[in-house]
């Protein structure tokens, strides 16, 4: 009895000092496969190791819902569960004007970056192009308007039309929803619908989010506004533009000119965080459903491409 109870310190001394080397051996073996690197690199042993950090995406709400998606299933895919994607608005210009300053990773634009900032600034900024979005006017459903002219349009929106009844519709004047300056929605929607830009009118409301135009021009009687294929549904009415529908085939064809590029800008080439959220934008997951479900089109689907001056021609 007494000799048991001599050797049982000995004994658990043993077991203690197997456990510990049996965890030092577990971890040497594990490490780097499992762990962050903020870098993203390789280990010694040459396994990819798994990413981590954040990406700051600002800009374009027009192409907010794709980017809103595609960062909410970005960061469930095995593997990037230690990065944060974070989507703001605020407009094309803004996002330009962030990701030149640094202050964002990614600058969303309905615009050539050239389009809005000074040469130099643009010229440090790397294109990535991810969709093209088609925009129409919209109007109140009670307007009675389907189909307006480019100098119809040109007309409304600088004031020298300012009742329906001018156009074929309702006895009723004409309240305008516009886009601030910054807005590269409106950027596409007077250059390519008007033909040139349009002056902020005594009367008119300006909203800077897509989200409120569409609430506005539902619920204001006589409103008029211009939105995104994306936020297109039966509360309002999509306005043919010349008699022809603004489709994902007529702008394909480049039959429907009032569409644009949606640009994620990166303030030159991308961190490996960075780029992994905008490889997993033009990748086939992405492309192949949100792009398509939310109303945006395919860079790939598109048998005409558009310069920076706007002028087309056939792929």
């Amino acid at each position: 009895m007494f000799k048991r109870v001599k050797k049982l310190p000995l004994m658990m001394t043993t077991l203690a000092m197997t456990v510990v080397l049996a965890a030092c051996g577990s971890g040497t073996s594990t490490s780097g496969s499992g762990d962050t690197d903020p870098a993203g690199s390789s280990n010694g042993g040459g396994e990819a190791t798994q990413l981590s950090g954040s990406v700051l995406a600002v800009g374009s709400t027009a192409l907010q819902p794709l980017v809103d998606q595609a960062a909410q299933d970005f960061m469930m895919v095995e593997g990037n569960e230690n990065i944060t994607v974070q989507v703001q608005g605020g407009g094309s210009g803004t996002g330009l004007t962030q990701v030149a300053d640094k202050q964002a990773d990614i600058g969303n634009s309905d615009v050539f970056a050239e389009e809005k900032l000074e040469a130099d600034q643009a010229s440090q900024l790397v294109d990535h192009q991810v969709a093209v979005v088609g925009m129409a006017a919209v109007v109140n459903k009670e307007v009675g308007v389907t189909d307006l002219t480019k100098q119809q349009l040109s007309d409304i929106f600088n004031g020298k039309v300012t009742n329906w009844s001018e156009v074929g519709g309702a006895d009723q004047d004409i309240v305008i929803i516009n886009r601030p300056a910054s807005s590269g929605t409106r950027a596409t929607f007077e250059k390519y619908a008007l033909g040139g830009a349009a002056p902020d009118l005594e009367g008119s409301i300006q909203e800077e989010s897509s989200g409120n135009v569409k609430k506005l021009v539902t619920e204001t009687p006589g409103a008029i506004g211009y939105l995104a294929l994306s936020y297109l549904d039966d509360t309002l009415t999509a306005v043919k533009y010349e008699g022809i529908e603004a489709t994902v085939e007529n702008i394909e064809s480049g039959e429907y000119p009032v569409w644009a590029y949606q640009h994620m800008y990166t303030n030159g080439e991308p961190n490996e965080v960075t780029k992994a959220f905008l490889d997993y934008m033009v990748s086939d997951e992405v492309q192949n459903t949100y792009v398509v479900e939310l109303g945006y089109i395919p860079v790939s689907g598109m048998q005409v491409e558009r310069d920076v001056e706007g002028n087309i021609t056939k792929k």
